[in-house]
């Protein structure tokens, strides 16, 4: 099973089952400000429809690629969630996503844990590329990419239909090696 210590405090950790309630309770307190940026929020509107994503995409995508998507875990209480799409074994690269409960951000706590999941994915998986879309309007989300030394290569045009309006995505990525040269000078915030 996945799992990182980003600190002594955080843990990314593969989501299971019994995660459900915890994560729809975290989605449930934030869902106005997630519902903003993210197209599955009014769509997960119970704990088994949280259930059946882990046990029908989240568990098996891991099992078939390791590309994991995992629950953020502080002082034992979950609070986000980052992950990755399949892996795109031909072009050896995949797409990382994040959210976080808004009582902890701010902190540096999404960039510590896409610090750990970049660990993971260029040394242990030896991917070439990953990749981070996210609204332009985003701020905060824009923001974790730029901060981890990640190349913007564009935008994608009225790319995602969210709560009936589109939205431009920026393209951001970062290969192996500049991940490589670049955690070593990164301050950790923990």
């Amino acid at each position: 099973m996945f799992r990182r210590q980003v600190s002594p405090e955080i843990e990314i950790r593969l989501f299971d089952s019994a995660d459900a309630k915890a994560v729809y309770s975290v989605v449930e307190r934030n869902r106005s400000n997630l519902r903003q940026w993210l197209p599955w929020v009014d769509i997960t509107t119970s704990a088994d429809a949280i259930r059946r994503f882990i046990e029908t995409i989240a568990i098996p995508q891991y099992k078939e690629s390791r590309s994991p998507n995992c629950g953020i875990w502080i002082r034992g209480e979950f609070a986000g969630s980052i992950g990755c799409h399949a892996i795109n074994a031909a072009h050896n690269e995949v797409s990382i996503g994040y959210w976080l409960d808004a009582g902890h951000q701010g902190k540096g706590v999404i960039s510590d844990c896409c610090a750990a999941m970049l660990d993971y994915l260029f040394d242990e998986l030896n991917l070439h590329r990953a990749t981070v879309e996210c609204a332009t309007g985003n701020f905060r989300s824009c923001a974790i990419p730029e901060r981890l030394g990640f190349t913007r290569e564009g935008v994608k045009r009225e790319a995602q239909r969210i709560d009936g309006r589109w939205l431009d995505l920026a393209v951001w990525s970062i290969l192996d090696r500049e991940w490589r040269q670049r955690r070593g000078s990164l301050p950790r915030t923990r």
